[in-house]
């Protein structure tokens, strides 16, 4: 008995259109599920030191509000250890910290009170 001939489908990359077609230069296509990365957060502040009156920024549960450095946490993000004035404890990427200056720390307070923060 003579064996039979093989077939197979045709590939059905054999329709499609060229991907190029149409397109000029450098399209980009930003993707929604991408994360993005900061990375200005990977660099170390040297202003900040145990001690300092900070203002938390960014976004979170903790924004706007004026904190105490505790500690301070090195690694590939650094970060402080921050206590807020309600006496809370959150760790926060040091780039999201806005430092106090000694002499206006009184006015950041009064001015979070009054409300015009």
């Amino acid at each position: 008995m003579r064996k039979r001939k093989v077939t197979y489908p045709v590939a059905k990359t054999a329709t499609r259109q060229p991907r190029s077609a149409g397109a000029t230069g450098d399209v980009r296509i930003f993707r929604s599920t991408v994360a993005e990365i900061n990375l200005a957060a990977l660099t170390v502040r040297t202003d900040i030191s145990v001690g300092d009156r900070v203002r938390i920024g960014g976004d979170g549960l903790y924004s706007g509000e004026v904190a105490a450095v505790e500690s301070l946490v090195s690694g590939a993000i650094p970060a402080a250890l921050v206590v807020t004035e309600a006496g809370k404890r959150r760790r926060v990427r040091a780039v999201d910290l806005e430092l106090i200056p000694r002499g206006r720390e009184q006015a950041a307070v009064t001015a979070d009170a009054e409300g015009l923060g």
